[in-house]
């Protein structure tokens, strides 16, 4: 019963804490400009980091022709790591909907506005 309070409680702040922050989207990669080899990037990394930040599209970076890693602003790497906690938690939860683990609308407001009013 713990485990679906906390999902129930984190959708929940999350939502609330999402409309009070601006999130930029990160940007389609640009194939002409975006990918880099390892030796140019090496040489001028904070002209590729300027580009990031201004851009908000990742640089990916190429060794022998194949992509080995992606430069990506930070902004745009929390949001995605925050978008994926919520995908996470949204599957636990809809996991436990089909387990019958699920809870009527009616007792999960109970519940939340208990919180709310400590």
């Amino acid at each position: 019963m713990q485990e679906k309070s906390l999902h129930l409680t984190y959708i929940v702040r999350y939502n609330v804490q999402k409309k009070a922050k601006v999130r930029h989207n990160m940007q389609r990669l640009k194939i002409d400009q975006d990918i880099k080899p390892l030796s140019e990037v090496r040489t001028g990394i904070a002209t590729f980091i300027k580009q990031v930040h201004d851009t908000k599209r990742p640089v990916i970076i190429t060794q022998h022709g194949k992509g080995v890693a992606v430069l990506l602003d930070a902004h745009e790497f929390e949001a995605m790591q925050e978008k994926i906690e919520l995908l996470t938690d949204i599957q636990i939860s809809l996991n436990q909907l089909e387990k019958g683990a699920g809870i009527s609308h009616r007792d999960a407001k109970e519940k939340i506005l208990k919180r709310v009013r400590k």
